[in-house]
């Protein structure tokens, strides 16, 4: 056999090697990275427990640890630990005390603080909801912020959009950066442009298209009322 057919053999199994290497693993046992069963650099698609701190890419399935649960890449299924922290995309539920997602999230995010810093789509549930992207569908807790657009339903003691909004805003403090459409109900209501209806104590608007009820409410553009009490309106 000469000495390049060995050498391409060689090269042929290292491949093989490194390709079984890096399949998903079913099982992941770990008290803290990187005393684990599976390395950190691997995948899981399966269950994953862990004690302290469990670290790998992917992960597809179930993971519970009591301490920080952690993916770099994507994570599809149910993370249910102390600290969830997902460096990609997150398709499924995700509980904890502090829950974070790098990108985007769909399905569930429960817990005291929630972070997504992407796209999310589906119920982001807590004390503190925080989303950066495009948002579509519930946020409820004590305070939920989101930075982006924002369609659906925001719920809790102070909510708060960045960008424009399409559905209902029901809390104490409702406040819109952009352009509102729909309802927004409460004891201060604000929005930069209100296509809709406000109700509360106090409404503001620069710009109204709509009905405001309330003790004092404000309209910017001043058509045809600026200011009045128990109801204000422009078309």
């Amino acid at each position: 056999m000469s000495k390049k057919l060995i050498l391409v053999i060689l090269l042929m199994l290292c491949v093989v090697a490194v390709g079984q290497a890096q399949e998903p693993k079913m099982l992941q046992l770990a008290v803290f990275n990187p005393v684990q069963t599976v390395p950190a650099d691997q995948s899981i698609a399966g269950v994953r427990l862990g004690l302290l701190y469990t670290l790998n890419k992917d992960v597809t399935g179930f993971s519970l640890t009591l301490g920080v649960d952690e993916a770099t890449g994507d994570f599809k299924g149910v993370e249910l630990s102390l600290v969830n922290w997902v460096g990609g995309l997150f398709h499924g539920v995700q509980l904890g005390a502090v829950n974070r997602t790098a990108t985007r999230f769909v399905g569930y995010q429960g817990g005291l603080v929630n972070v997504t810093e992407g796209d999310f789509t589906g119920l982001q549930d807590g004390a503190v909801n925080w989303n950066e992207g495009f948002m579509h569908g519930w946020q409820s807790g004590w305070v939920n912020f989101n930075r982006g657009r924002f369609v659906g339903l925001q719920s809790g003691l102070v909510n708060v959009t960045n960008g424009d909004l399409s559905g209902v805003q029901l809390g104490a403090v409702n406040y819109t950066e952009g352009a509102y459409k729909g309802f927004q109900g409460g004891i201060f209501n604000y929005a930069n442009e209100m296509n809709g209806f406000q109700l509360g104590l106090v409404n503001v608007t620069k710009k109204l298209n709509g009905l405001q009820i309330g003790l004092g409410n404000y309209n910017g553009n001043k058509q045809p009322f600026e200011f009045l009490p128990i109801v204000n309106w422009s078309f």
